[in-house]
């Protein structure tokens, strides 16, 4: 209930908008707190403007200078790890497609002919993956507990099959570094290391570009493992910048879960280029060709190993396996795919590329329930908006992506649509995989966790080539 006079000691302003007076606190003798002072000019002829970094404040002009040196919106200074576009891939801006028109504004012709190629370029692909879905007695207790809501439910069972599936490549283990890219919270490394229990030697690295909330990396207290958080782009990451890998002595094992769009290929680059370049330069040779000559490199390579065929050569790759759940494929871009050989080699492009990544979104977009269905409390909006807003909304079992196409719809039927953009994705994914193989990896795709669950739910992983990881699909 508005009030007629500000409470005592309180900003005189009053705020139309929200029709009351600001509850910020005024200085002594003062009738406005600092910004609004601009607005009693008999009491304060000092000028406020924006802030030149933040227009969301403002500061007095005779005191901007000194407010640009300790606003917490100034650039900080960049880590080590942080090296411009590393990741980027593509370099040529010539390589890229002029500006191009939604899928709704194509003839009818001109999309049979996409259409068309994209069924050409998937001749001989399997759109049958394998199903691995899998579970972990580390979430039992978990996937038990009555508390959980739906969300939570879906969730847990998405962590408990990427878990099931890490140690079914034989990556669960003591003396690794597990980077995790697209934390978010940090729940996959959190379950990663209630599974290894008191392993030795384990290191956590979460990279996340944005600030996050509930974070829950900053609990864990294992003497044995150490947990480390990196607030960066993938695209400017270079991992063998950071301490613990810097020396190379424990092996790199990436996971991700729902890893979106180009955020895929630029951790892709990360582990498989620059890591692996560092990695030379670091000690002079090729790892494929350096000899070992330590029995602390020895057994970090033997470790990386465990499980595994023991005739494989010495050398392997720093990075010892790659486990992620891929999604939103309509947010990939040419610039960074790692595929872009594998389609010039089938005859396309940028053009195809960008529509296919465009219809991409035809596999999971309308497949859920909109948030103001009449069904749907006024609660229940609230919480799915709040995991929109945590940037979780392909989790639940979605996208976000807009769909362009309405104008096709008397075209294609829905379902149609579906298989169009399951194919797109399958192209896309298929780019990856033969990217890893040209690393000296063996890459695999199945299906992680049902379509219930979640609509993304398609699991890469990769090992170095000695290995064999089930019934690769390539």
């Amino acid at each position: 209930m508005a009030t007629s006079v500000p409470a005592g000691g309180r900003c005189g302003y009053f705020v139309e908008k929200k029709r009351r007076f600001c509850r910020m606190v005024a200085a002594s003798g003062k009738r406005f707190c600092g910004e609004h002072a601009a607005a009693a000019e008999e009491e304060n002829a000092r000028k406020r403007i924006l802030c030149p970094l933040d227009p969301k404040h403002t500061v007095y002009e005779d005191q901007l200078a000194k407010h640009l040196k300790k606003c917490n919106s100034r650039e900080k200074p960049k880590p080590d790890f942080f090296i411009q576009d590393i990741n980027a891939g593509l370099k040529d801006e010539t390589e890229l497609p002029e500006i191009l028109v939604p899928l709704s504004s194509l003839s009818e012709e001109q999309l049979e002919n996409l259409i068309k190629k994209l069924r050409k370029a998937s001749e001989g692909l399997n759109s049958t993956l394998p199903d691995r879905i899998m579970s972990h007695p580390a979430l039992h207790d978990a996937l038990n507990d009555p508390k959980n809501g739906d969300s939570a439910t879906k969730h847990l069972k998405q962590q408990a099959s990427i878990l099931g599936n890490i140690e079914k490549l034989k990556l669960l283990g003591p003396r690794r570094c597990f980077v995790e890219f697209g934390a978010g919270k940090g729940k996959l490394s959190h379950w990663v290391d209630i599974a290894l229990k008191d392993a030795e030697n384990v290191h956590f690295i979460l990279v996340e570009k944005g600030t996050t909330r509930f974070k829950v990396d900053g609990k864990h207290r294992k003497k044995n493992s150490v947990f480390e958080r990196l607030q960066i782009d993938i695209q400017h990451l270079c991992l063998n910048k950071i301490s613990v890998l810097r020396e190379g002595t424990l092996p790199v094992v990436g996971i991700g879960k729902h890893l979106c769009g180009v955020a895929t290929d630029l951790a892709l680059r990360c582990l498989l280029e620059t890591c692996a370049v560092h990695h030379e330069e670091r000690h002079g040779e090729p790892m494929a060709k350096r000899v070992k000559n330590s029995e602390t490199e020895r057994e970090s390579h033997t470790v990386a190993r465990e499980g595994c065929d023991n005739s494989a050569p010495e050398m392997q790759s720093p990075v010892a396996g790659i486990v992620l759940a891929l999604c939103c494929h309509h947010r990939c871009d040419w610039r960074h795919y790692v595929g872009q050989e594998h389609f010039r080699a089938l005859g396309l492009g940028a053009t195809e590329f960008h529509y296919f990544q465009r219809m991409s979104s035809w596999a999971t977009c309308g497949m859920r329930k909109t948030v103001g269905s009449s069904n749907t409390t006024p609660r229940r909006q609230e919480q799915e908006q709040e995991r929109e807003d945590e940037g979780e909304e392909h989790e639940i079992g979605g996208c976000r992506a807009t769909d362009d196409s309405d104008g096709l719809l008397g075209l294609l039927s829905v379902e149609e649509k579906k298989k169009i953009g399951h194919l797109c994705k399958l192209l896309i994914d298929h780019g990856r995989t033969q990217y890893l193989q040209q690393k000296g990896f063996s890459p695999a795709l199945q299906y992680y966790t049902d379509p219930l669950v979640s609509l993304e739910n398609v699991l890469l992983t990769a090992l170095p080539n000695p290995f064999s990881p089930p019934e690769t699909i390539v």
